[in-house]
């Protein structure tokens, strides 16, 4: 399958611009997910709330839904002992998903979600290139059995592990976008600035679908890096799925301060600065993905918007940007592009 002919860019060829879901883990724990609990053990112990999860994005205008599955690892599952489950949790989390698209009155895409192994690569750590690219092919693998139509790889901060999932990818015969966290002073933890996200894994099959940003620290800073991305690379198909506004801490709870108002004019916004795919991450509700989707659905171009227009509209940035950012510090050896 190319790139040009996958579900997700004939999606995006027909309809110009997407809205992906919202927050799996705060709707999760919503349901009675504890903390500490995995919750890709829901998809065989409770299918019903996953079920309910995806229909509810898909209700509330969702043209992407992410698989629960994004802890699917062996190295992520072995904390819950069951990293020899890896390829029936991961494919029932894309049969679940499945089945609610399948069942839209529109066409949803099905993206199978891939997140970090949680383990650093050699030389920072003690896993090899080659190990990462066999545990992502273990997962992938029951992903696209069980009906994703490509490989969604998300919340990434090293270059060299986005590569080993994205050859996974490939390798299993899906096709793949990828996203960084730029948590740390506007870059990723590992050091890699927004600007140079086009460049990590162009060179793995056919390259990606899309690439882009997800998670973070706010709506505002995640803006600001999809400036940079879309100013590097103006023809990419850019991701932003930003968190609901700002974390907080109330008490031993994580509060989100995003209303569905601000994530209706942060859905504007990231129209505005060129974002083709948008979605919410961490406490983005339906409720918040509706006001999205009527966000898009009743667009008004605007001007490419500045950081002041941003902090104006929806809240101070809660980092430096990248480009006022200390240096990066120095990355993993390994098979990365070498530009």
């Amino acid at each position: 399958m190319s790139v040009a002919t996958n579900p997700l860019s004939e999606l995006l060829a027909t309809k110009g611009v997407l809205l992906a879901d919202g927050a799996t883990g705060t709707s999760l724990f919503a349901m009675g997910l504890e903390a500490g609990e995995a919750p890709e053990l829901w998809n065989e112990a409770k299918p019903e709330n996953i079920t309910k999860l995806h229909q509810d994005f898909v209700d509330a205008g969702a043209d992407i839904i992410l698989t629960n599955s994004f802890g699917g690892t062996r190295h992520r599952l072995k904390l819950h002992n069951a990293q020899d489950r890896v390829y029936d949790l991961n494919r029932r989390a894309a049969e679940i998903a499945r089945a609610v698209a399948d069942k839209a009155p529109r066409k949803v895409i099905t993206a199978g979600s891939v997140g970090p192994t949680g383990e650093l690569l050699i030389p920072l750590g003690a896993l090899s290139y080659e190990d990462a690219v066999e545990a992502f092919a273990e997962q992938i693998t029951g992903l696209k059995d069980g009906g994703a139509e490509v490989a969604w790889i998300e919340t990434m901060s090293s270059p060299d592990e986005i590569r080993a999932a994205a050859e996974a990818a490939t390798k299993v015969g899906i096709p793949f976008v990828y996203t960084g966290s730029f948590d740390t002073a506007g870059k990723t933890m590992m050091g890699l600035h927004p600007k140079d996200i086009h460049g990590v894994a162009r060179d793995i099959g056919e390259g990606p679908v899309a690439v882009g940003a997800n998670c973070g620290v706010g709506a505002s800073d995640i803006i600001s890096s999809l400036l940079d991305m879309t100013e590097a690379d103006p023809t990419a198909i850019v991701v932003v799925k930003g968190n609901c506004g700002i974390p907080e801490f109330r008490g031993s709870e994580i509060y989100y301060s995003g209303t569905p108002p601000l994530m209706a004019d942060y859905a504007n916004l990231a129209r505005d600065a060129g974002a083709r795919i948008i979605g919410g991450c961490c406490g983005t509700s339906c409720e918040h993905l509706a006001a999205m989707r009527g966000a898009l659905d009743n667009y008004t171009p605007g001007e490419r918007p500045t950081l002041d227009v941003i902090i104006e509209r929806i809240g101070p940035l809660r980092n430096k940007t990248a480009n006022a950012a200390a240096p990066a510090p120095t990355r993993e050896r390994g098979n990365r592009r070498r530009s």
